[in-house]
């Protein structure tokens, strides 16, 4: 395993984000557009390829997890994302990395 510098670890600015809504990307399979409350003053657009995972899509509003925000914006199937949701995966479990308390949107993970 490659190991990292701590400063390169302090680059990133994970919070906790509060999915505020959350949309189907027509023609796609796998994603869906979230917008989130990261503590900013307007939501954040962040794509994932997640879809497959929920049934329904709505399940996720209302859900905290934490968001890279400071990677650099990236357009997907047409669409800005301005971050990253942060989950897990073992290959046939998936699951999002929710607090076990209610943070304020913008939480820094430390």
């Amino acid at each position: 395993m490659d190991t990292i510098a701590y400063d390169d670890f302090a680059k990133l600015k994970i919070v906790i984000g509060t999915i505020l809504s959350v949309e189907e990307v027509p023609d796609s399979n796998k994603l869906l557009k979230l917008m989130v409350d990261v503590g900013e003053e307007k939501p954040r657009q962040i794509l994932s390829g997640i879809k497959k995972f929920y049934t329904d899509p709505q399940t996720l509003v209302g859900i905290q997890n934490p968001f890279l925000i400071n990677l650099e914006t990236k357009v997907i199937a047409g669409l800005e994302s301005q971050g990253m949701i942060l989950a897990a995966s073992d290959g046939e479990l998936f699951t999002l990395l929710t607090p076990s308390a209610s943070l304020s949107a913008g939480t820094l993970i430390k």
